[in-house]
């Protein structure tokens, strides 16, 4: 048996691996220091009495047919036959921390192929590929994922959400059963995340065993956290398939999604910070490497209304305000003056834009700043030119009327025809204009997507990503914004080929505290697209002071969206102050560690960014809603060097006034708001500061330096 343990190892965790007879996953925690394979034999399972005669394995594939009486990894037949596989290991292949495990049925002629490799940032990253040996297709129903976690994994924590309301995190105890999250609506979904998170009960930010997962699919999808009868629990996640969607040819290879998993043995906090450093090591790619400059997209400014002199006077106060780069977002192309119509015109609108749209680029660029515009190429409006010459272009299916979402149908990007059109229109906006950035927006669900007449869904998405590295290829300078009506495609699998995502529709400061904090889980600042918007905001209609939208559009990557020419002087020395602010600190919020602080009272939330060397430090405390004490519990300052010294700053607050002031929160602030004071890491990290009592819907900025 010694000669079947693997071992994938890091610094934090460490994977083994039981190869033959057949592929099991035994041991997935905490890095082994004086591990060896004979040590596997303690966990050698006795077979209980009332069930089978024999030990039944929760395999890789999880099949049935080993008597798992769960979920299984692998569903499927080839009408009717070899409808219930069982793979045994014919190849087992290590390189470094990659593993590659071969195994087949030969009954089912069906060849499983098992990729596992464990990144030295601690997240393992795990996909199988499916092969038809027969020459009848074999019809795949479901083809999983499936991860084993520790017994002790009691509690589940995974995130709902809508539009305009993404990133919600909500728990459950899971004893018994399984808990299922299912998404349908054809992109990732503000609605079902593709992640889960098991954990020891109670786990916390910076407390507990857990053990995350994130399926890197911009499609449809299923992810489950089943514990068996047998007390033993695991996590499963899969691209989820339309009836007739899926089926594997002779000699073909179907490949599920990359899952992408992080243990922590610290709480939630070591799980995020594992997950985004595997990103910044593997996946986040800046062209020249460039720092994320700040942004003005004229959306909620002058939404369809397009007036080249009226942009360019944008411009020059977006660039007097320190802004770096300037979209013109929808309403450019021709005819598009509302929702109702144009989409698939990719033509400029020579009535708003008689010069072209090169006077505008030109004059962005002279002001110092790169220029972006939005286009949302997969979608068609029934109102286009497009449409009226090619309504056989929209992804349905035969016999059914295709209700409209935004008033818009999808273009089926599995007609070759539809596709290559995009390209060239594509490749005339960023070939023929200096383009820096595109903005692509995607407002619509899938329903009953069809290609020839059978379910599409999937396929949709593989073209999708084949545009973006078609275009990615042909233009290496620009940069893609994933928008999707704000967070309804965000994943891994969509970042290897884009450089932001817009997070949330909405810019109300408030509910963008929760977003913010939900997308952090499995993302970095740097990738997270975080606005300014009016202070009377678009989405909710509440008011909020430029100090707290300032500094809840700090954490991420910060913009502005909004017309700087229709506000007033205060606001605009606003956006001024908060673009400097982020331009002094950005290189510590987008490549330190990002800390996500407990506090005991669950209206305020506190957030911290330390820099790499750990010579300086960023914390933010933001008041939700009234708090529940009359004094606010002291802030601790994780991720500090607990032998150095620090010097505490008050970097941005409310209008704090004591009583007799014509203030109403304190008689007396704490004292390192009056006098400068040093303390050390140890005590900063155990102890903290005491805080001012904070007014609801404010925020408190506090920075260390090392002294």
């Amino acid at each position: 048996m010694q000669d079947s343990i693997l071992r994938l190892e890091s610094a934090t965790v460490d994977v083994v691996i039981k190869t033959h007879p057949f592929a099991e996953i035994i041991y997935w925690g905490p890095h082994l220091q004086y591990f060896s394979p004979q040590n596997a034999e303690t966990l050698s399972r006795p077979v209980a009495n009332g069930r089978l005669d024999v030990d039944s394995p929760v395999t890789l594939m999880a099949e049935l047919g080993h008597g798992l009486f769960g979920s299984p990894g692998i569903e499927g037949h080839r009408l009717g036959l070899d409808g219930s596989p069982l793979f045994s290991t014919t190849d087992v292949q290590q390189q470094g921390q990659t593993l590659t495990i071969t195994a087949e049925d030969e009954h089912a002629g069906l060849r499983l192929t098992s990729e596992l490799a464990l990144d030295a940032s601690g997240v393992l990253a795990v996909r199988h590929g499916l092969t038809n040996l027969k020459a009848q297709a074999w019809q795949v129903e479901r083809f999983a994922i499936t991860l084993p976690v520790a017994e002790r994994a009691r509690e589940v924590m995974a995130f709902h959400g809508r539009w305009i309301r993404e990133f919600q995190p909500h728990r459950v105890t899971l004893e018994h059963d399984s808990f299922v999250i299912e998404n349908r609506r054809g992109k990732t979904s503000h609605e079902h995340f593709p992640a889960l998170i098991a954990g020891t009960p109670s786990f916390s930010e910076m407390h507990g065993d857990v053990w995350g997962v994130h399926l890197g699919w911009s499609g449809n999808h299923r992810l489950r956290a089943e514990a068996k009868t047998d007390g033993r629990r695991y996590l499963q996640a899969e691209a989820l398939y339309l009836p007739g969607e899926m089926a594997i040819e002779e000699g073909d290879t179907l490949w599920t999604p990359r899952l992408y998993a992080s243990y922590s043995a610290r709480g939630l906090n070591g799980m995020s910070q594992q997950f985004h450093h595997y990103l910044r090591d593997n996946v986040i790619r800046f062209p020249e490497n460039k720092p994320r400059p700040v942004h003005l997209n004229t959306w909620e400014g002058i939404y369809f209304n397009h007036d080249p002199d009226y942009i360019m006077r944008m411009a020059d106060e977006a660039a007097a305000l320190g802004v770096e780069r300037f979209i013109i977002d929808d309403g450019w192309f021709k005819g598009r003056n509302d929702d109702y119509a144009a989409l698939g015109d990719w033509y400029l609108d020579e009535k708003k834009y008689p010069n072209g749209l090169t006077p505008v680029i030109s004059h962005v660029k002279q002001l110092g700043m790169a220029f972006g515009i939005w286009v949302e190429p997969e979608m068609i409006n029934p109102d286009s030119d497009l449409y009226r010459a090619h309504p056989d272009w929209v992804l349905a299916l035969p016999g059914y009327r295709q209700h409209t979402g935004r008033h818009q149908l999808v273009l089926n990007l599995n007609i070759p025809q539809a596709f290559d059109y995009l390209v060239e229109r594509m490749s005339w906006l960023l070939g023929e204009h200096e383009v820096d950035y595109v903005k692509w927006d995607m407002n619509r669900e899938l329903v009953q997507p069809g290609h020839d007449g059978k379910a599409a869904a999937d396929a949709q998405t593989r073209q999708f990503y084949r545009l973006l590295d078609v275009l990615g290829k042909r233009f290496p300078h620009v940069e893609f914004e994933s928008c999707s009506s704000g967070g309804g495609r965000i994943d891994y699998e969509v970042l290897t080929r884009c450089h932001r995502f817009w997070a949330s529709d909405n810019n109300d400061a408030l509910e963008r505290n929760a977003i913010q904090r939900g997308m952090s889980y499995f993302f970095p600042p740097e990738v997270m697209g975080a606005h300014i918007g009016h202070h009377k905001c678009h989405a909710t209609f509440r008011q909020h002071s430029i100090e707290f939208r300032g500094l809840t559009a700090l954490f991420g990557h910060m913009g502005l969206e909004l017309d700087p020419l229709t506000v007033d002087e205060q606001e605009r020395e606003g956006y001024r102050r908060y673009a400097a602010l982020y331009k002094q600190w950005r290189e510590v919020i987008h490549q330190g560690t990002h800390w996500r602080v407990d506090m005991p009272d669950a209206t305020t939330l506190a957030q911290g960014i330390v820099s790499e060397d750990k010579t300086q430090g960023l914390f933010i405390v933001s008041q939700l809603a009234m708090p529940d004490y009359t004094l606010m519990m002291p802030l601790r300052m994780p991720g500090l060097e607990a032998s150095a010294q620090y010097r505490i700053s008050l970097l941005d607050h409310p209008d704090i006034r004591i009583t007799g002031e014509g203030g109403h929160t304190m008689r007396k602030l704490p004292a390192w708001m009056e006098t400068p004071q040093t303390a050390s890491g140890e005590w900063l990290m155990q102890a903290g500061i005491a805080l001012p009592i904070l007014d609801p819907e404010s925020a408190i900025l506090i920075g260390v330096e090392r002294v």
